[in-house]
């Protein structure tokens, strides 16, 4: 059910509402950050998480650039801009048969963007 899990995510990033995130994720859904050593647990702080990262990643510059699928997953390269710093990243995302996401990975580059970008995370989730 790729078409399920990649449209919801991507009516996520159109709408940006907490509506349109809840929907997708699966309540035990697992995300990694780039700049978080441990998975961050269930929907409530994956929700957190991607909401904080949409608010720093998603400006008027965001854009994917590329899709690659397979069974029950998709990479979704992308590429922004942060603090005046292009940044080049991926989304690795894994749904479940009910097409909501279950594992949600976010790695970025080079070194000196994702500093900027770990910077405006932090002030982003404790705001």
């Amino acid at each position: 059910m790729s078409g399920g899990a990649l449209a919801g995510w991507h009516a996520y990033v159109a709408a940006r509402t907490p509506e349109a995130l809840d929907a997708v994720l699966a309540d035990e859904v697992v995300f990694h950050s780039p700049a978080v050593h441990t998975p961050q647990k269930g929907k409530a702080l994956t929700a957190k998480y991607l909401t904080a990262a949409m608010q720093v990643l998603g400006g008027e510059d965001f854009r994917y650039t590329g899709e690659w699928r397979a069974e029950g997953s998709a990479v979704l390269e992308f590429r922004t801009r942060v603090d005046g710093l292009e940044v080049h990243g991926i989304d690795m995302i894994t749904w479940d048969g009910t097409g909501r996401i279950t594992e949600f990975t976010v790695m970025l580059r080079p070194l000196k963007a994702l500093n900027a970008v770990v910077a405006r995370m932090a002030a982003a989730l404790t705001a």
